[in-house]
């Protein structure tokens, strides 16, 4: 059997490619004592969405320093992987692009009502993501 695609893990604060492989749904592969020592020796699971996926012609798209794995595929494997990692729409990706600016339009004030309710400082970076020595700054 060939290798129709690529597992990989995705590195940490990277942007994500490929598709989830629980996105995906159940692939024969997954259930492979290569994959299950494949997940075991990096100590994540299946479910994990660090766990990606993509056709093996966009293997060019798994970062540099991304563990992988070669995996076979059914034909209707490879066509849920491919729609999985299909881009969104431009339309699709505009309205995302909006609700992200909706969302964090007031992060400010949302980490002053977090501070003031009693949540700390180093909890709220690791809730939002946010750059510790911004909600620093609205300690002060």
């Amino acid at each position: 059997m060939a290798d129709d695609a690529y597992l990989f893990l995705l590195p940490d604060r990277h942007p994500q490619l490929g598709a989830a492989l629980a996105a995906v749904g159940m692939v024969e592969c997954a259930e492979s004592p290569a994959v299950h020592g494949w997940l075991q020796a990096h100590n994540v699971s299946a479910s994990s969405e660090r766990v990606r996926i993509v056709p093996a012609d966009a293997e060019r798209l798994i970062p540099e320093d991304a563990e992988r794995l070669p995996v076979p595929l059914s034909e209707e494997e490879i066509l849920r992987v491919g729609k999985e990692c299909a881009p969104q729409s431009v339309t699709d990706m505009e309205s995302e692009l909006l609700e992200f600016r909706e969302t964090t339009q007031d992060w400010e004030g949302l980490v002053h009502r977090a501070l003031t309710a009693g949540i700390p400082a180093p909890r709220i970076v690791q809730l939002t993501g946010l750059d510790p020595q911004d909600i620093g700054r609205l300690t002060v």
